[in-house]
């Protein structure tokens, strides 16, 4: 018995914590295994650099970018380098028809051009604690799941708020590891003026647009330049003209000399989610539901889209960033479903279930706890399947579909008695929605989404809206979605001001979209309710099965899953052979752009200026050329990396930036669950790119005059 154990063991090693090239690890926490792996592969510079609290390090360069993606501070007057589909958002509200921004770059000249983006900001790290014995010791043997969660949660938020009681500028959150096992907490430090400073057009920034996105080889110069700005005393501030650039603690050097096959390279910034240690009920189900929903009903929304942003200017700029955000995540769902079934994740998940199953079997102590743990998980995820898969629908067809809907949403859940300044913002942020709104095409997106929610789920399943439109409009989604939208005032912003100027004449809550909204509402609350008790089950038992994994692999060195907070991966650049007969180098170079464009001639995905043409076509690099005289795009190494890493630094052993992290590979999409060395690759925009484009391209040499070259 012992021996067929070790090995199984041995067969599915690479699926557990500890390879030298997988984990996302917690720089406040960095053990001392983890150190010596790091030194093993080649870090040259002390760990002690990387994390510190007491004195500047490389952590004080790194940025959460606007809470969704990552960034890096490159100079003393608070440049940050993050990708171009991290700044998307904000490079299209900025544009127009006349000032297209998207297609042809921004370059700010001096500070004044320099273009505010109230909506951004960036967040610095300052240090993390362990609270988990605070946190834990709130909790009572005898609490159910419901009670335990509220219990935390509030602990949670007091230990966050005593942060900002001793400094108003200080941000504490408290956040869950290990599924709830153990707390950290992390205090940060915000500054809300951000400004656009530099972003290539998108024939560079979106080269290969969807054809190309989680593909490698790639060649996309996925980057853009921000500027931080302060209150004249260097600390936080929101806009204003009188603010000065940011002054920061550490700034990131940068490398010219490039990196070699199997060179040391790590990664910091801030990973969204991963379900490393998810049961594979929780696998199967994730498949099923959340990724099949986005499968099919984004694909249904974007056609349309795409359609019409591929005949008009003027909706390519509004639904450019919407389209880009939402694709995103389509296709990484149409590949984590198709790499899960081509890699057997599920098969080797159950493997090692099979031996955690016996190791609890074997040992009392844990037989006594979680002898009926996978009956349990097993029954709780299958009495909330239906419900939860028309949720998922439900969420995409609906919460996510129709901006009408999103809009009536929005008022309904608007909390007018709030802080004013934040009543402001967020009235400002509504109003901003219809500026990018084409009731046409929402029209028809709402019609198209009706009906793919309705093939989809069961009966049982559907709001009133559908009893309606067949006794009032015969049946027909199209007939009721015009009434609709005729009826509404929602449509523009006309029934919002009215609402908020008290115009006695119109009563917001008799509005149609608004009724609509309460139907959803009601409709998304029974379905809560559905699996509401499953559902707590099934984080109690997750919990509990993410603890003995950890207790049966004592002597593995294990690291949390990904929950938005900073982390640092490490391993090396190297290529890899994703099937039989063929391998992919471990970088590409601007012949591969002339390439492309050659073999996509007419493909709007791969169209570039002339001018950008001819300047890749000079050969022309100068100083940012490799030593072959080639100039390198793009990179991939074995880093751990996932949602939220976009615009992550990537960096050599000396802590010099070699790249910014973009995308991961479609081969490795199940990387969120298992984590496969054979495959997964971060790719890498190379810095020496960036430069060249915005030197020679945006010819804005005074930014690199800014920056901290480490070899010049």
């Amino acid at each position: 018995m012992k021996i067929r154990f070790i090995l199984i063991a041995v067969c599915f090693l690479f699926s557990l914590p500890g390879q030298a090239d997988e984990g996302m690890w917690m720089l406040g926490n960095l053990n001392k295994q983890t150190r010596q792996t790091m030194k093993e592969l080649g870090l040259q510079m002390s760990v002690n650099k990387l994390y510190n609290t007491k004195r500047p390090s490389l952590k004080d360069a790194v940025v959460s970018f606007g809470g969704f993606c990552s960034g890096v501070v490159v100079s003393g007057d608070g440049l940050v380098f993050t990708n171009h589909h991290c700044g998307f958002s904000s490079i299209q509200q900025h544009s127009s028809v006349e000032h297209d921004y998207l297609k042809d770059g921004f370059v700010a000249r001096n500070l004044s051009e320099e273009l505010p983006n109230p909506e951004l900001y960036v967040r610095f790290l300052l240090h993390q604690q362990d609270v988990t014995r605070r946190v834990l010791g709130a909790v009572k043997p005898d609490m159910n799941e419901s009670e335990r969660t509220s219990v935390v949660d509030s602990v949670m938020l007091v230990i966050g708020e005593e942060v900002s009681r001793k400094d108003s500028t200080l941000i504490g959150i408290v956040d869950a590891y290990y599924g709830g096992n153990e707390f950290w907490l992390s205090v940060y430090r915000d500054y809300n003026d951000v400004r656009l400073v530099f972003a290539p057009p998108s024939s560079v920034g979106k080269f290969g647009w969807d054809t190309d996105n989680w593909v490698w080889p790639r060649h996309t110069g996925d980057f853009a330049v921000f500027r931080i700005y302060a209150g004249k005393d260097n600390r936080p501030a929101d806009y204003s003209p009188d603010n000065v650039p940011y002054h920061p603690e550490y700034v990131a050097p940068i490398s010219l000399d490039g990196y070699r096959e199997g060179s040391f390279c790590m990664t910091m910034g801030y990973p969204g989610s991963t379900e490393r240690y998810l049961s594979s009920f929780g696998i199967e189900e994730m498949m099923t539901t959340t990724n099949q929903a986005q499968i099919d009903v984004r694909g249904v929304k974007q056609a349309i889209w795409k359609r019409e942003m591929d005949s008009r200017d003027s909706i390519r700029i509004k639904y450019a960033s919407k389209y880009d955000e939402s694709s995103n995540y389509w296709k990484n769902s149409i590949g984590v479903n198709r790499t899960i079934k081509k890699l057997h994740v599920l098969d080797k998940k159950r493997a090692m279930e099979t031996e955690l199953r016996r190791w609890i079997q074997q040992t009392p102590e844990e037989r006594e706890h979680l002898l009926h743990l996978f009956s349990d998980l097993e029954l709780n995820y299958k009495s909330r399947r239906d419900a939860y898969r028309a949720r998922a629908y439900f969420a995409e067809s609906f919460l996510n579909g129709p901006e009408l809907v999103q809009l009536a949403l929005s008022i309904l859940n608007f909390d007018f008695e709030g802080e004013e300044k934040t009543v402001v913002a967020n009235l400002k942020a509504i109003v901003e929605k219809y500026a990018n709104l084409d009731l046409g095409i929402d029209k028809e997106v709402f019609t198209a989404l009706l009906k793919e929610y309705r093939s989809q789920v069961d009966s049982t399943y559907l709001p009133e809206l559908y009893q309606t439109i067949a006794t009032e409009y015969g049946g027909n989604e199209r007939t009721y979605v015009d009434s609709l939208y005729a009826r509404s005032e929602l449509t523009t912003p006309r029934g919002l001001k009215r609402f908020l100027e008290q115009d006695t004449t119109y009563q917001i809550y008799n509005d149609p979209a608004i009724n609509l909204g309460i139907d959803l509402i009601t409709k998304l609350f029974k379905m809560n309710m559905q699996v509401q008790q499953a559902s707590g089950e099934i984080e109690r038992n997750e919990r509990l099965f993410n603890s003995a994994v950890r207790r049966m692999y004592a002597s593995r060195n294990f690291y949390p899953d990904a929950n938005s907070t900073m982390r640092l991966s490490f391993g090396t650049v190297c290529g890899y052979a994703p099937f039989d007969g063929a391998e992919y180098d471990y970088y590409t170079t601007a012949k591969g752009i002339l390439e492309k464009v050659r073999a996509h001639a007419g493909d709007v995905d791969f169209e570039v200026q002339p001018e950008l043409l001819s300047l890749l076509s000079s050969g022309d690099f100068g100083r940012y050329a490799d030593e072959k005289g080639e100039m390198n795009v793009c990179f991939i190494s074995n880093n751990d990396i996932t949602g939220g890493n976009s615009g992550s630094a990537m960096f050599n052993a000396k802590g010099e930036l070699l790249g910014l992290a973009f995308d991961g590979n479609w081969e490795a999409m199940s990387s969120d669950i298992l984590y496969e060395p054979k495959m997964q690759r971060t790719i890498g925009v190379d810095v020496r790119y960036i430069l060249f484009m915005i030197e020679k391209y945006g010819k804005a040499g005074n930014l690199i005059q800014e920056l901290k070259l480490a070899n010049p």
